[in-house]
């Protein structure tokens, strides 16, 4: 089976919840799409626990690329800073929920440490799966500045790793094409406002906020069932349910 999970942040223990709940094996694909890092406690468990997986494909995300970019600018310790500028967008992303991917990194040897900026640096920005009749586009964010026509390999890496999916509109016309995205907590899509995932007008989107309150969750791209992890301080009993397929299709 095919599973995508989004926006892990760090939740090394509910990560780990949700591939036994889906019963993840060597048989089986995982799709990542990014912000793997920042806000939890473990994100370089996570990564480490992806690493050693030949069977996870990870897809860039804007938390993943700024760790990657600071590691790149200021030096495997991250303190080599040449500006007042370099320093204060380091605060900002400490705020942001850097502090403790940093706190994990900091004290790695520089052997690790390389391992892991290069990992994040190979991650694709987005993969396509086909499945029967379908295709699916995996992304982080969205697709900025879409055009119909235009082939994936024609944007800039930028474009699928910041800017939010307009959820509202059907991006590609052909009803058998779907972009699955994370990013953009579903109970800000959702009208129930609910932290579940959202499917119509040819998305999937799948992050549903387990950071906020919300809820971890896997999308099988086989089946359409999506297995959740429920937050209620710590890693709860998981359920699952089943995209009907006319709302697939939606």
């Amino acid at each position: 089976m095919r599973y995508v999970i989004s926006d892990i942040h760090g939740c090394m223990r509910e990560y780990d919840a949700l591939l036994n709940k889906i019963s993840f094996s060597e048989d089986d694909q995982l799709y990542i799409l990014g912000d793997v890092v920042d806000r939890g406690l473990d994100s370089i468990d996570v990564l480490r626990d992806m690493m050693k997986r030949k069977n996870v494909s990870f897809i860039l995300g804007n938390h993943d690329f700024l760790f990657c970019y600071f590691i790149k600018n200021l030096g495997y310790d991250l303190c080599g800073f040449k500006s007042e500028e370099d320093k204060e967008d380091f605060r900002s992303w400490i705020k942001d929920g850097g502090i403790f991917t940093l706190k994990g990194f900091i004290d790695l040897p520089d052997k690790e440490k390389k391992a892991i900026y290069e990992y994040i640096m190979n991650a694709s920005v987005y993969e396509t799966v086909e499945c029967g009749e379908n295709k699916y586009i995996l992304v982080h964010a969205g697709i900025s500045e879409f055009e119909a026509g235009k082939a994936l390999e024609e944007y800039r890496f930028t474009d699928f790793i910041c800017e939010r999916m307009d959820y509202s509109r059907r991006y590609y016309l052909d009803r058998n094409t779907y972009i699955i995205s994370g990013h953009t907590p579903t109970s800000l899509i959702r009208a129930d406002k609910k932290p579940e995932v959202f499917v119509g007008n040819g998305h999937i989107a799948i992050d549903c906020g387990y950071v906020y309150g919300g809820r971890l969750a896997a999308y099988c791209i086989d089946t359409g069932e999506i297995t959740y992890v429920e937050r209620d301080d710590g890693v709860n009993e998981t359920t699952s349910d089943t995209i009907q397929m006319d709302e697939r299709l939606s």
